[in-house]
């Protein structure tokens, strides 16, 4: 099982596929690289390298008390990079991993050809008078209370609902994808879960005014994680060459609903 140990000595877990230039993968919460899979098989066909990493605490990566914070993921991602030797690579993040990858962008542009957020939380996803759009405070408080009550039910609650959008009129819910998704969460570790929540409160404004390749932003207008009028028009205002794809009645996990949709999408931002 491929790892690289951090300068704090955390394993974290990773694939490499292929050859050619990479397409780097970031995971949402509180996924792990298996979110990806449905990209990295299509993308690994049409002839790219394709790595995603577990984010420490989650999925196959150690489980440390510390360093469960945005700083230490895009830390742990630029030591992977540089082991890697990646160069020119293409980063996607997904909702917690769009925030991810929008701060490794900003301080590591050396390596970087293009990037994308898909139902990124960047800026921000939290209300404000400047963000009337957001989640309210007790929305962050009830994650926080899911993961510390009854953490394998609450990781069926939020498949079954509002993820994939499978609490809407008309909505068919799979049990293999919800059950996928608990899966992948409750692999990954309680702390570093409710830890994560503290990165759904920070601002990413600046790290998207200092990006300068190519960034196209994703994001279902039906989304119920990260609702579209919260961050979305904003980022794209923010990005000194971003641009916009918009999807109509898309959920959250619009990547894993609608593969055979944003997958080829992607494709042609990449080959643009």
């Amino acid at each position: 099982m491929p790892t690289i140990t951090t300068t704090d000595g955390v394993n974290i877990f990773y694939k490499d596929w292929g050859s050619g230039q990479p397409i780097v993968f970031s995971h949402g919460w509180p996924l792990s690289a298996d979110d990806w899979d449905a990209q990295m098989t299509f993308f690994l066909r049409h002839g790219y390298r394709v790595i995603a990493h577990d984010r420490r605490g989650h999925g196959r990566s150690d489980q440390p008390g510390t360093g469960n914070d945005m700083d230490h993921w895009v830390a742990d991602l630029a030591a992977l990079a540089e082991h890697l030797n990646l160069r020119d690579a293409i980063h996607i993040g997904h909702s917690t991993g769009g925030g991810e990858v929008a701060r490794y962008v900003a301080r590591h542009p050396e390596r970087v050809a293009k990037a994308v957020l898909v139902a990124s939380l960047t800026p921000n996803m939290y209300r404000s008078e400047e963000n009337p759009s957001g989640q309210p405070p007790e929305w962050f408080e009830a994650i926080r209370e899911g993961v510390l009550g009854n953490r394998s039910q609450f990781f069926r609650f939020v498949p079954e609902n509002p993820f994939y959008g499978y609490n809407l009129d008309g909505a068919e819910p799979s049990e293999a994808i919800i059950a996928n998704w608990w899966r992948q969460g409750m692999a990954g570790g309680a702390l570093a879960h409710y830890a994560t929540v503290d990165s759904w409160l920070e601002d990413y404004t600046e790290d998207l005014k200092k990006i300068t390749v190519p960034v196209l932003v994703m994001h279902g207008e039906a989304d119920q994680v990260v609702p579209f009028a919260s961050s979305v028009p904003r980022a794209v205002d923010l990005l000194k060459n971003g641009s916009l794809k918009t999807y109509p009645g898309y959920p959250h996990g619009m990547l894993t609903t609608h593969a055979d949709v944003l997958n080829p999408d992607l494709l042609s931002f990449i080959r643009s």
